[in-house]
This record gives structure tokens, C-alpha cells and sequence, in this order.
């Protein structure tokens, strides 16, 4: 845990037990955060326009749904170099480049002609994103004023946002054609990267560069092993849910984009708000297991009762709250579980996850060609292997409730970020 105590704030831990009163960001850090709301647009952009895919270009489920597999498998595989690149190059430079490879294959997307087309170009956004996400997060750490929580904070809700929005944006674009939302995050991605040029300055590139082999030697800390797992499994949960949902739902463009709307608005809203409170009142651990298990509850209820509207659409929405909850508090899990780089840290979890994860879309959809319950049913019984999992290595995890934090100073946070030693 972190504490950094600066001149116009009272202290910050690392924790998001506590956070700053008032802080006044820099443009820069706005400028990353603007960009970052638009990279996470892309993750939930293309619920509202699946159907639409499948239809208009003769595709199943789950062929349509290899646009989040191949999207997420490259996403996952690129973090192991992201911090190789950032390391040599800057990070300003890698987040450019990230932003110039969405804007060229979210183009190339929206102008394909076949399924298999949109799924090779989703792969390639996937490698845009990768060097984008996996840098932006220590950018806004190290330009951020007001420590490390409140950089946690602000990240969190970039990424809520622009989950939020993704498919609101979807739904209103997919309504004129499922190539307009492709063609509408090249343009804005472009945006973003004229307001990185002017607004972000070059950081200092670290004296030493970030070897390959490191993701792989991080996870040789059982900590951070433990929580990669969780997340991995609970991906699994996550992505049946993004994925597959819209199918059963069978509903207009609009309807889907305005149900997954509702569902990111309760993820901002549970990750910036409510993780912080019940993180200080019951522990990172107890409040990871629970909120967990509350989601592998409400996709038992949705497999239960696929056939009913409504059930899949409050189920739909109020999962948003679980997996706010635990995504705050995982990434600070992953930051504290093992005594390496932050971005090496982050790297290896992503690259865990992400990989992981990937297989669910796919199997979700083949799946669900043969009964609509079954990717629900699979999708909650991975998510509560993920509780198992975390609580078999709780352990491993008590000092990030039973400790007090240690203090370093903003200059040390900010050499950990950019990997110097």
C-alpha cells in the first residue's frame, strides 16, 4: 500500500480506502482519461449491432461472436511485449501508436465485406488496445496530482464510462447500419490523438528497458498468480454475459444499447462509489469473494430463466454493480499482490485474463446453438470458481487488509511506474 502525502491534498492511500478532497488534474491526464473513455467504447460497441452482423452477413452466434475472441486473445497476448515497447520508445509514443492502430482497423471493420473479415481487423484493434490500455493506466499515474488512489480512481472511471457509452453509441449508430459504430471510433480515436499530441508531454523513458521474460517471472508470485486465476475465470462469467446476451435478448439495436447503457452506468457508478466504502467497512478480500458471488447468483438466475425478457434484462443491468465492485478492487489487488513493477504486475495479470477470457465468446455462442441456458449455466460456474479460487489463497492476500500501509513518496510511486529501479 502507498501513501503520498502532497502540498495541496491530505494523505492518499493506496487503498482507495481514502481519497483527496480536491484536486485539480492536469490537462494531460484529462487528455488520457478522454482517450481511454473511448478505447473501453470498443469493448461493448458491438453488442447492439451482433444480431445485425449475423443477419445482414448469413453468420451464427458463434461466428459472430469471434469478434470479441479475437479482439480480447490479441489483446491478451500483446500486453507480454506492451511493456517491452513503452520501455524503449516512451509512453507517449505508445499510446499514440495504440490510437493510430484502432483508428486504421476499426476503418477496416466498418468497410469489410464477411464475418471473417471483421474478425482479422478486430484482432488488429485488439493489438491497438493492448499498447494503449496497458500504458494509460501508468501514464495517468505518473502525471496524476493527488497519489496514486485518486489515478486508480480516475482510470476506473474513464473505464466505466466508456463501457457505459460503448453500447449506447452502438445502438444509436447500428440503427442507420452496423458499420457506422466501426467508422464512429475511428473518428473519435483520431480525436484522441490530436489531443494527445498537443496536451501529453514525453515522459523520461525508464534508464533500464522492461525485458520480455518479466510478465512470466511475475507470475511465479503466488499472489499475483491467485488473483490472475480469479480473474480469468470470472472472465470466463464476464464475457458470456457481453457476448452472448444480446442473442437471447433478441431485441432492436436500440433496446440492447440502452440495456448495456444501464449496466455500464451501475459499473461506473459501483466502481468509482461503492467499492471504496465497502472496501474500507469489510476488507479487499471479502468484498472480491462477495461481489463474485453475487454475479455467479445473477447469471444462475439468468440461466434459470432465459426464455423470460425481463429476467435477462434486470440481470443484465444489476450485474453491472458486482463487477464494478470487483473490478476496483482487483486491479489494486494485482498491484499489491506481488513486489514487482506496477506495469509488469499489470501486464501479466491482462495478459492472464485476457487470454483466458477470450475462449468464452466463442464457446458461449457454440453453446448457446444448442440450448439457450447453457452459457449461463457454464459462465456461473466459472465465476464461482473464481470465489473458490480466491478464498483457497486468501492468505496469500492478508496483508492487503491486515497491514498498515507503507509510506513512499510521490517521486518513488512515480519511478515504480515508469519501471526505473
Amino acid at each position: 500500500m502507498i501513501v503520498s502525502t502532497l502540498s495541496d491534498t491530505r494523505p492518499v492511500v493506496d487503498g482507495l480506502a481514502r481519497t483527496p478532497t480536491r484536486t485539480k488534474q492536469p490537462k494531460s491526464v484529462w487528455a488520457v482519461a478522454f482517450a481511454s473513455v473511448i478505447a473501453f467504447m470498443g469493448i461493448g460497441l458491438v453488442d447492439p449491432i451482433l444480431k445485425p452482423i449475423g443477419e445482414q452477413l448469413h453468420a451464427s452466434p458463434s461466428q459472430v461472436t469471434l469478434l470479441f475472441t479475437s479482439y480480447m486473445l490479441v489483446t491478451g497476448i500483446a500486453m507480454l511485449i506492451t511493456g517491452v515497447i513503452s520501455s524503449r520508445f516512451g509512453a507517449k509514443k505508445t499510446l499514440l501508436a495504440g490510437l493510430a492502430v484502432i483508428v486504421v482497423f476499426a476503418a477496416l471493420a466498418g468497410g469489410s465485406g464477411t464475418v471473417s473479415q471483421i474478425v482479422g481487423f478486430r484482432a488488429g484493434w485488439g493489438l491497438g488496445n493492448a499498447l494503449f490500455i496497458a500504458t494509460a493506466l501508468a501514464t495517468i499515474v505518473g502525471a496524476a496530482s493527488g497519489g496514486t488512489a485518486r489515478a486508480i480512481i480516475l482510470y476506473e472511471a474513464a473505464l466505466g464510462i466508456g463501457i457505459a457509452t460503448g453500447p449506447l453509441v452502438g445502438g444509436f449508430l447500428g440503427h442507420f447500419s452496423w458499420r457506422a459504430p466501426f467508422f464512429g471510433v475511428s473518428v473519435l480515436m483520431a480525436i484522441a490523438m490530436i489531443a494527445l499530441v498537443v496536451l501529453l508531454p514525453e515522459a523520461p523513458k525508464p534508464a533500464k528497458p522492461t525485458s520480455i521474460t518479466a510478465p512470466f517471472k511475475a507470475l511465479t508470485y503466488p499472489g499475483l498468480l491467485l488473483v490472475s486465476i480469479t480473474a480469468l475465470l470470472y472472465n470466463y462469467g464476464f464475457f458470456t454475459l457481453l457476448a452472448y446476451t444480446p442473442f437471447p435478448l433478441n431485441m432492436g439495436t436500440y433496446q440492447i444499447g440502452f440495456i448495456f447503457f444501464g449496466w455500464g452506468l451501475l459499473l461506473a457508478f459501483s466502481s468509482v462509489f461503492l467499492a471504496p466504502k465497502l472496501q474500507r467497512a469489510f476488507g479487499t478480500v471479502h468484498m472480491m469473494a462477495l461481489s463474485l458471488a453475487l454475479f455467479a447468483a445473477d447469471l444462475a438466475i439468468m440461466a434459470a430463466y432465459a426464455h423470460h425478457q425481463p429476467v435477462l434484462v434486470v440481470g443484465t443491468i444489476v450485474s453491472g454493480l458486482f463487477l464494478g465492485i470487483n473490478n476496483t478492487l482487483i486491479t489494486e489487488a494485482v498491484m499489491e499482490s506481488a513486489p514487482v513493477e506496477r506495469a509488469t504486475a499489470s501486464a501479466a495479470y491482462s495478459f492472464v485474463r485476457f487470454a483466458g477470457g477470450a475462449a468464452a465468446p466463442y464457446l458461449a455462442g457454440k453453446l448457446g446453438e444448442h440450448h439457450m441456458a447453457l452459457p449461463f449455466w457454464v459462465g456461473a460456474a466459472c465465476t464461482a470458481a473464481a470465489v473458490g479460487v480466491l478464498l483457497s489463497g486468501r492468505k496469500l492476500l492478508a496483508h492487503m487488509d491486515d497491514h498498515a500501509p507503507a509510506a513512499h513518496t510521490p517521486a518513488e510511486a512515480q519511478a515504480i511506474t515508469f519501471g526505473e529501479d
